[in-house]
């Protein structure tokens, strides 16, 4: 990687869980550019990622690297494109970590560049465990694939899906971690109120939600079979509102995201 250059458009979490990445394994890059218009944010960036370089303005600078990552939200990345086309290499490597816009519709702006991929990570590549699936332009090159799944593998697992399928992995992966991080804590919070230290609860929780999802996604066991398996359930007159939920809030989503 030592001899590949990185710019990052947007400074933003993602970039933050990226570089977060790199550094926890002291992987090495020629560069790194990071632009954002947040002056703020910026300064948090370089402070915390020392080395890396960062502009408020200079774009040219951040797009003339070997692989450029559009970190921005869905709204501004079609006004970004429109910046970025003049300035662009048609050896650089586009990576986008967002949902919505194809790879047809990213090249399409782009007057036909083909160099893309999108790339849908979640937070826990922050610590090196993402769960990242990936799909690439068909006029990818091999060695250019391989370069990018060398860069990705740092995140955690890396894996090529169908493009059609990242929208779907964007609600069920990507923030799946956001429905239930708080629910977890509130748990450990009851723990240590009754009891346990925070030690005891994080362990407790961390093995038993481990065991959970083997047992009923790995046991063979009906649904219905492993829910039954606890007697007690102490929310279980609020279920149909959990799930309405979900069901209210993640399907309207998706339609939002999808292409």
């Amino acid at each position: 990687m030592e001899n590949k250059s990185l710019g990052f458009i947007g400074a933003g979490r993602v970039t933050r869980i990226l570089l977060q990445a790199f550094k926890n394994r002291g992987v090495s890059f020629k560069q790194i550019t990071v632009i954002d218009s947040n002056n703020d944010v910026l300064a948090r960036t370089g402070r915390d990622f020392p080395g890396i370089g960062v502009t408020a303005d200079d774009l040219q600078k951040v797009v003339q690297n070997d692989v450029v990552f559009i970190a921005l939200h869905p709204p501004v990345i079609m006004e970004m494109l429109e910046k970025i086309k003049p300035m662009i290499n048609r050896e650089t490597i586009l990576v986008s970590l967002a949902p919505k816009f194809t790879i047809e519709k990213i090249s399409l702006k782009l007057d036909g560049f083909q160099n893309i991929a999108r790339l849908i990570p979640n937070a826990p590549s922050v610590i090196n465990e993402g769960y990242n699936p990936v799909c690439f332009s068909s006029e990818l090159s091999v060695t250019n694939k391989q370069l990018l799944t060398g860069i990705f593998d740092i995140l955690g697992k890396c894996f090529v899906v169908e493009e059609k399928k990242l929208e779907a992995y964007a609600v069920i992966t990507a923030m799946s971690p956001t429905y239930f991080w708080f629910q977890f804590n509130e748990l450990s919070e009851i723990g240590k109120k009754i009891g346990l230290t925070e030690e005891e609860c994080r362990t407790g929780i961390t093995e038993t939600v481990k065991a959970s999802l083997n047992t009923i996604f790995s046991s063979g066991m009906p649904v219905n079979d492993v829910i039954d398996l606890i007697p007690v359930k102490p929310i279980s007159e609020h279920e149909a509102e959990i799930k309405n939920i979900f069901n209210s809030r993640l399907l309207p989503l998706f339609e939002k995201i999808k292409p």
